[in-house]
């Protein structure tokens, strides 16, 4: 038989405490070394959190996607800080219709930037973007395409001095279809017939270069961007980022070669009082047909390099005319006067 005292009964009751909380606390640890441990494993497997571009590079490298990043517009700086010599502009104008006679503009977008004769790019020196209400209701179909609505022009007007004053200094004026915009800018300001025109469609050889067609929104894919295409300024800085890049085997900057085809001559050749059975032979050759309205001749008539101007001349006095003396109105094109109405 035993007996506890009180004393024992304390001790006792002290000693089973005691180990109870030694029991605890040994498990407490062993936990907070658990989890320890896991998040150490965790923290060695996390890696770290991938920013878009990484994300599309990452796709890029299987060969099995390809990207199209958004075009963002470059910096803009003033003139004087940038020490490139040269000022082109990149134009464009949203119009109520095709026609230059009858239609209006409804908004024009320029980009200016400085070059060296070289054809290197430069910098990005002045934006213009303004829209301006017609005196006739924006067709739906414009709307459609372009976006502009007969709400956002109500009211607005182009600031002509502001467009004067960016295109004064210019050296070369750039569209994409100089032969649409040209006429339409000159409605704008008697200030650009006196400036020199150079053609991205016209004057660059997209096919050459890789490209499956000349058309904007074509070259801008193909060149792994993408932009809000059909409004003015846009597709003026959309068409500086195609043409600055080197592309092809050769790395070609597009720019350097529309500099060097906007400083060559070309003839345009009227064949005039060509044999009507003829007309299929001259279309086929690239002869486009000239009614007469616009104050030109009534003809067909091609343009040709001036280095090509004789093998034309006289495949039109062999196949066409059949007379050795034949002489076509021949008229000499620069950039000064190419792509007028």
């Amino acid at each position: 038989m035993f007996i506890y005292t009180t004393a024992d009964m304390k001790a006792c009751n002290m000693k089973s405490t005691a180990s109870q909380f030694d029991m605890f606390d040994a498990q407490t640890d062993q936990l907070a070394d658990t989890q320890s441990t896991l998040s150490s494993q965790v923290k060695s497997k996390t890696k770290p959190v991938d920013t878009d571009e990484a994300l599309a590079s990452r796709l890029e490298k299987t060969g099995r996607f390809r990207i199209l990043r958004q075009l963002t517009p470059r910096p803009i700086i003033a003139r004087q800080d940038s020490p490139f010599e040269k000022l082109a502009i990149v134009i464009d104008t949203e119009t109520t219709g095709l026609s230059h006679q009858t239609d209006q503009v409804i908004e024009f977008g320029a980009v200016a930037f400085t070059y060296n004769d070289d054809g290197s790019f430069g910098d990005v020196v002045g934006v213009f973007n303004g829209l301006q209400q017609p005196t006739i209701p924006i067709p739906a179909e414009i709307t459609r395409i372009t976006g502009i609505t007969n709400e956002m022009v109500q009211g607005q007007v182009l600031d002509i001095k502001a467009i004067e004053a960016m295109i004064a200094p210019a050296d070369l004026i750039i569209a994409h279809n100089a032969k649409f915009d040209r006429p339409f800018c000159e409605k704008l300001s008697p200030l650009f017939a006196s400036k020199a025109w150079a053609c991205s469609v016209a004057e660059i050889k997209w096919a050459d270069l890789g490209f499956e067609g000349s058309k904007l929104g074509y070259l801008v894919g193909q060149a792994g961007l993408f932009h809000n295409g059909h409004r003015a300024t846009d597709d003026c800085h959309a068409l500086l980022e195609v043409m600055v890049q080197p592309v092809g085997r050769n790395k070609t900057i597009p720019f350097a070669e529309l500099l060097q085809a906007s400083r060559e001559s070309r003839i345009r050749i009227y064949a005039e009082n060509s044999p009507f059975d003829l007309k299929d032979h001259l279309k086929k050759r690239g002869y486009r047909w000239s009614d007469g309205t616009d104050g030109r001749p009534k003809a067909w008539w091609t343009e040709v390099d001036e280095t090509d101007y004789a093998a034309e001349l006289d495949y039109l006095r062999t196949d066409i005319y059949r007379w050795k003396d034949a002489e076509p109105l021949s008229i000499r094109l620069t950039a000064m006067d190419r792509f007028k109405a």
